[in-house]
């Protein structure tokens, strides 16, 4: 059914006149009196009573009115929110990002996302790079930030990714090692040093990129959280890589150094669900995100100069 036949029944219906419904809409009075005709053809009913002068609504006619006005008044209401959403005056993202991403670079994005757009309802989930993979497809996330090393993005399908940055590898040292004054280290310096990993395997930690040019940790400790991590190394007990994303939370006894030969290894990505379009909100929301990436590399590359702590 043509819902431009149900605007002009419901003109008429309440003009009383195909002839005023004509001037209003700027049609004629037989364009008008064709569009009621096939609508009473597709319903099977005469909905309108002709009269010497003007019309009146007949029984079928009173009962089509409040369900032509709803439906209306629902497309209405539908193509106003279709603009909100455009125009990212309403909406609703489900964010998820892996841990460290929530260190700063997630959250200052969806900080200045909220000033720019208040009216966007945003939610946020933390996740590991294949659990929120999974819930991208399942229809539970708009978009994750993930990360990963170049064999581990090739096999994530059925997702679309944007290059948010590439994530730098530094070392967490305790106050005093012998290597803390230097301005950068390599995985030669540290062949010899107790490690405090999140798995017993090199291969399912930072040391991924590492452990495939030959170098072999010696995990002394498994730690699976960073700042339990840190209390481990601040203590002498070992030393760990840390992620660049995370240096805004690293301890004050700990000392960062920069790993030159391990440099860049990590991609971090925006990832959408392949068979969904982008909506404007979460289009604006890459546009953030982006921009708090540039912000933390600049802040990644002052470390670099002057190996120290931010």
């Amino acid at each position: 059914m043509d819902t431009g036949w149900l605007e002009v029944f419901r003109d008429v219906a309440h003009s009383g006149s195909f002839t005023a419904t004509s001037n209003r809409m700027g049609c004629t009075q037989s364009a008008v009196s064709r569009q009621i005709a096939a609508l009473e053809a597709e319903l099977g009913a005469v909905l309108f009573d002709r009269l010497p002068r003007g019309v009146r609504l007949t029984d079928a006619g009173r009962h089509l009115l409040g369900h032509a006005e709803s439906v209306l008044d629902r497309l209405r209401d539908a193509a106003k929110g279709i603009e909100n959403l455009r125009s990212i005056k309403s909406g609703r993202i489900r964010i998820g990002s892996f841990p460290t991403a929530g260190v700063a670079l997630v959250p200052r994005a969806i900080a200045t996302f909220r000033r720019r757009y208040p009216d966007v309802e945003l939610e946020h989930r933390s996740g590991l790079t294949a659990e929120l993979v999974e819930r991208l497809r399942l229809g539970d996330l708009d978009v994750a930030v993930v990360s990963g090393y170049a064999d581990q993005v090739a096999g994530l399908t059925a997702v679309n990714l944007v290059h948010v940055l590439d994530e730098t590898m530094l070392v967490g040292l305790p106050r005093g090692h012998r290597l803390s004054d230097r301005d950068a280290v390599t995985l030669r310096d540290l062949a010899k040093e107790d490690w405090v990993a999140g798995n017993p395997d090199p291969v399912d930690t930072l040391f991924r990129s590492a452990h495939g040019r030959g170098f072999r940790p010696r995990i002394a400790y498994v730690v699976r959280e960073w700042t339990a991590k840190q209390g481990f190394v601040a203590e002498g007990l070992g030393i760990t890589l840390i992620p660049s994303l995370a240096i805004a939370s690293v301890r004050s006894d700990v000392r960062l150094v920069p790993l030159r030969d391990h440099a860049s290894v990590r991609g971090v990505y925006a990832a959408t669900a392949a068979e969904r379009a982008v909506s404007a909100p979460v289009a604006a929301f890459l546009t953030e995100l982006g921009a708090s990436a540039a912000l933390l590399t600049t802040k990644v590359d002052a470390v670099g100069a002057d190996a120290d702590n931010p």
